[in-house]
């Protein structure tokens, strides 16, 4: 389906300049972009990492401020260590509050940013304006880049492609002229792009690949080629090794043990090529598709024949056409870190892994498709109207695809109809079950979830609300401490399961737990504000005083826990301190405790 027209002869007969041809193309490269993805405005958080970036995350939920930008900048929450992801999430909350629409639309927007920025860069390298924008439109509009976009828990990739771009553009402005002001900026974009998201660490390679072809540096350093390559990369490739030891500190978890590494290796080569099946025939699309433990030997030795052969093919055609070696290296470099080798989690593969190396297979088909048609006729009568059909045809599916994305239940279900044995979409369907208030249908979806990997730990820790929403407090603190068992590490969940014992009245077990997630986590200002409530009931007052002082430390503009440290002086007959806070409280949005204390007569 995927097809190639050169329109630049035909548009040059018609006295149509490189200039008006170039601003047809960056107002089609949006219009065409917004009319596919407008939708998402419309769409909500999806209870799939959303919450874990967004909707349940305090630290992203206090803006810009100077605590906030510490945090980005030193945690390695969602394990990842992507400072300038969370800064721009702070901002749109700042912008949007909780309205997801918000969030979606600076996905977008980066998205096109990214769009005009590869067919700036590959025009202004090639000259080829109509090639460079079917490698654009290709990125812009394919339906695996659905799930990059329309997902708010992606800005990640959204974001790290556009400085990922914007690197490569600076490169080429760089190259026009070597000076170290524009080497400079170069650096500066390849790190602001690994702040976004380390998977960006193949950049200097495809520099590389680059420098072959088309910018064709090799020719003019055939002498000291090594030693060139070595001077004006290994700054990049330094920054590269630090990320990746970033992301394996970050990233490393316990899961790794459920896949050993022969279910990594052969799942691999599969992936790889399903990437490119899917590049061609988009279909079966979901949030999730889950790793198979009994992959057939014909597919897995299959996909390594047809790798080995397209390698060998374009290694051998790589100086009658360079274009299709550079193509297939950019495509193999840049999906290599996300192919699952090193560590893979309960995924076989990822719609949003295609983004940035699908732009290696547009400069195959771009490049190499017209090179095999000669006669300009066939261009005309045959290639013209297989373009036009393929826009249409790609914007129509990435259009239904992005539809998937307006709200969890449509998103779970989706996966559901297109994959097997799929814990995950049963996971985020109990959850957005759940939230419709519909408990027991939650609790099923749950249960099947687990049946299916008996080592979701997220399944059990839903389940385990579900259950206590419902009053079924053995059920729940049993689901809960499985949680637990299996992801020992995870902070917020320890502040769960003392939120649960705490309303149960078991007020130093729930102490325990918030000690350990305050340990996990130091500045967890909502642990201080519960263990302080903890204390309350126990009658230690000054031990919940300063958990509420550390809470307000922590987080200044936090409104409950002013009324809750004024509740503790007031009962006390602490009133004039108490009353102070109780007035802060209310200024912050919450007077709950000053209006009690106001019909009471303690404050004025």
């Amino acid at each position: 389906m995927v097809m190639y027209v050169r329109y630049d002869d035909m548009l040059n007969k018609i006295n149509m300049s490189l200039k008006t041809q170039v601003l047809i193309i960056y107002v089609s490269l949006v219009a065409i972009t917004l009319a596919v993805f407008w939708q998402v405005n419309q769409f909500n958080f999806v209870s799939f990492d959303d919450y874990v970036y967004v909707t349940h995350n305090s630290d992203i939920q206090s803006g810009i401020t100077l605590e906030g930008i510490r945090w980005a900048f030193s945690t390695t929450h969602a394990e990842f260590w992507h400072p300038l992801t969370w800064l721009s999430l702070m901002l749109d909350y700042q912008l949007y509050g909780l309205n997801a629409g918000g969030y979606h639309i600076t996905n977008l927007v980066l998205h096109i940013l990214s769009t005009l920025l590869i067919f700036w860069f590959f025009n202004h390298m090639t000259g080829a304006i109509w090639k460079s924008a079917f490698v654009a439109a290709l990125f812009a509009l394919h339906p695996l880049h659905v799930e990059s976009v329309a997902w708010v828990a992606e800005r990640k990739d959204v974001l790290s492609a556009f400085w990922g771009m914007l690197t490569l553009c600076l490169y080429v402005y760089y190259i026009e002229k070597p000076v170290i002001r524009r080497y400079l900026f170069v650096l500066f974009g390849f790190i602001c792009a690994l702040m976004s998201k380390s998977v960006v660490i193949t950049l200097p390679a495809i520099m590389i690949l680059l420098d072959y072809w088309p910018l064709r540096r090799f020719q003019s350093h055939k002498g000291n080629l090594f030693l060139w390559q070595l001077k004006e990369k290994t700054p990049f490739f330094v920054l590269s090794g630090v990320f990746v030891i970033l992301t394996f500190y970050a990233h490393f978890k316990a899961s790794v043990k459920y896949y050993p590494f022969y279910y990594r290796i052969v799942n691999a080569p599969v992936a790889f090529v399903t990437y490119l099946e899917k590049t061609f025939w988009p279909h079966d699309m979901a949030c999730f598709y889950p790793l198979s433990l009994q992959l057939p030997n014909w597919q897995i030795y299959g996909s390594v024949l047809l790798i080995i052969f397209i390698s060998g093919a374009v290694i051998a055609l790589a100086k009658r056409f360079p274009y299709l070696f550079v193509g297939w290296l950019w495509y193999a470099i840049t999906i290599l870190p996300v192919i699952g080798i090193i560590k893979i989690s309960a995924f076989a593969m990822a719609d949003r892994y295609h983004y940035l190396p699908s732009i290696g297979i547009a400069i195959m088909l771009a490049w190499g498709i017209p090179s095999l048609i000669k006669s300009e006729k066939i261009r005309r009568n045959i290639l013209l109207p297989a373009e036009i059909a393929f826009v249409v045809i790609v914007a129509i599916v990435s259009g239904k695809q992005c539809g998937y994305w307006k709200n969890s239940l449509e998103l779970a279900n989706h996966a559901l109809r297109v994959t097997k044995d799929n814990d995950v979409a049963h996971a985020i369907l109990a959850y957005a079950l759940f939230e419709k208030g519909r408990l027991q249908e939650a609790i099923e979806q749950a249960n099947e979830a687990i049946r299916l990997n008996p080592n979701h730990d997220r399944a059990y820790e839903d389940r385990a609300v579900f259950h206590f929403t419902l009053g079924q407090y053995q059920s729940a603190i049993k689901d809960i401490n499985e949680a637990v068992r299996l992801k020992p590490d995870y902070a917020p969940r320890y502040y769960l399961r003392g939120n649960m014992l705490k309303t149960l009245g078991q007020y130093q077990s729930a102490i325990h737990d918030y000690n350990e997630a305050i340990r996990l986590k130091r500045d967890y200002a909502e642990t201080y504000n519960e263990r302080g409530g903890a204390y309350f009931n126990l009658g230690q007052y000054q031990r919940a005083i300063n958990d509420y002082n550390n809470a307000i430390r922590l987080k200044q503009d936090y409104a409950e826990v002013y009324n809750n440290r004024a509740f503790v002086y007031i009962h006390q007959g602490k009133k004039d301190i108490g009353c102070a806070d109780a007035r802060k409280a209310c200024e912050l949005g919450n007077c709950r405790i000053l209006e009690g204390a106001k019909v009471r007569g303690l404050c004025r």
